[in-house]
């Protein structure tokens, strides 16, 4: 039988015990980057000699005593829209082709570092991370690792870093949400997702979308090892985050667990049957489901969060939207260029409207611990049949727009062999709440849902 590729916290685990030195870490992860990513199509940038440098750095300072960090020789991806020093950063676009190598590291890339983790490279992303399906027009995007005959949506804007972790090539990723960009692809690639609260962790040294919104996640396969990186990214103290043990039989045992009355959108018949299921299940572990109703549905909340990223977009980028010839994709400029025709009356009646609204929604989470509600509508579709100028993010900007956090995890399988999300929405700042309930419904289904690819 094939052994699956270790999480992060058993590669911390080993690497931190002797049994694994950060070289050997460093080599099992680039060989996996070898055999998968010619298909996959995820790295867009290796640097294997500077890893295997800083690998073999760590391991000589461990050998004269040093202290191992909580993330001592893990191998992780970063998406390609965060300073590496020493990489290019793309932004999945033609318009960065050429850009000569970072000088200094992101602010969280440094947090990482100084953990111990070594960056193996740069993962796939959208064009300035502004679209949700995860496809890029221009150089191209990742390949779906659950659905190797069709070339399915990988989700986005962090596609790549999706892909690297879901196939097994890394660990962990970095990613980043702004409208959902880390829970979309957890969603339909596969794996777990953490959007965390604006402000929470620095987004220095990222090239911004909207400076409102921006928010850096973890991305992996479990969610203790979501927990693992969220310490490091916030620098708390390690294992803060980390969820406790729970009863097997009944993990939601008196937890209130808040489902729409509305969620303002049919669901496909696949997602429907998992949500449904899932709603049976954490109530059959414990849980007291908790009818909500909001002022609009979670759906009807999305516009108004796509008008903050249309004008941050524009105004951010407004000189490639309007070059000609032009070198972005037609979506994602189409996109910025929708920002320009907001009026500043609209702008500014939409952050009032937000702030009236942030008072109802707060006291809706009095009643509750956490809303949870589909990560998206539907499994992943096939990349050449969706419209690019429909979004997915229907239920994920919400919680950007409220400046709430969330995660997703795969919450179960289709019968075309698909994994479907379902994401946990908590008041900001309670990052740990919804790492905790997220361990709840991973405990209950027998352990994380992984890709049939892992086992290949």
């Amino acid at each position: 039988m094939p052994t699956l590729p270790l999480t992060l916290e058993d590669t911390a685990q080993k690497t931190r015990s002797g049994a694994l030195s950060a070289e050997q870490s460093v080599n099992e992860a680039l060989a996996r980057i070898e055999q998968t990513n010619s298909k996959l199509k995820a790295f867009v940038h290796l640097d294997k000699d500077r890893a295997h440098l800083e690998a073999r750095h760590l391991d000589r300072l461990a050998a004269l005593g040093s202290p191992k960090g909580p993330l001592f020789g893990v191998p992780l991806a970063i998406k390609d829209i965060i300073h590496v020093a020493g990489m290019p950063t793309g932004g999945g676009s033609l318009t960065r082709k050429g850009t000569a190598p970072e000088a200094r590291d992101a602010e969280v890339v440094q947090r990482l570092k100084n953990a111990g983790a070594i960056i193996i490279g740069k993962v796939a992303t959208v064009e300035y991370a502004f679209g949700g399906w995860g496809s890029n027009e221009t150089i191209g995007a990742p390949v779906n690792p659950w659905d190797l005959t069709r070339d399915r949506v990988p989700g986005g804007s962090s596609s790549g870093s999706g892909v690297s972790v879901a196939s097994g090539m890394v660990p962990g990723a970095l990613g980043s949400d702004t409208g959902g960009s880390i829970r979309l692809p957890s969603s339909f690639s596969g794996m777990v997702g953490l959007k965390t609260t604006a402000g929470l962790i620095p987004t220095t040294g990222v090239l911004p979308l909207s400076d409102m919104l921006d928010t850096i996640g973890p991305m992996t396969r479990t969610v203790r090892d979501a927990a693992i990186l969220f310490d490091v990214l916030t620098e708390r103290a390690e294992g803060t985050s980390l969820p406790a043990q729970q009863s097997q039989s009944k993990p939601f045992e008196g937890k209130r667990i808040g489902i729409p009355e509305d969620l303002g959108i049919t669901l496909h018949p696949h997602t429907e049957a998992i949500w449904q299921d899932t709603m049976r299940r954490i109530k059959d572990a414990g849980a007291i489901l908790v009818p909500v109703r909001f002022p609009k549905s979670l759906a009807d909340y999305a516009a108004p969060c796509g008008m903050f990223l249309a004008v941050d977009g524009y105004r951010n980028y407004r000189g490639l939207a309007e070059e000609e010839p032009n070198r972005l994709g037609e979506a994602v400029r189409r996109r910025m260029l929708s920002g320009k025709s907001v009026s500043a009356v609209d702008y500014i009646e939409n952050i009032l409207s937000r702030d009236r609204n942030k008072t109802v929604i707060a006291q809706v989470f009095e009643g509750i611990d956490a809303l949870m509600t589909p990560t998206t509508a539907f499994p992943a579709p096939i990349l050449r049949e969706h419209s690019e100028h429909d979004s997915p993010a229907v239920f994920t900007r919400f919680a950007n727009y409220f400046e709430l956090a969330a995660i997703s995890l795969p919450a179960g399988v289709t019968s075309e062999g698909l994994p479907v999300g379902m994401q946990f929405v908590v008041p900001g700042f309670k990052e740990s709440r919804a790492l905790d309930l997220a361990y709840r419904l991973e405990l209950s289904l027998g352990g994380p849902i992984l890709c049939p690819l892992l086992k290949a």
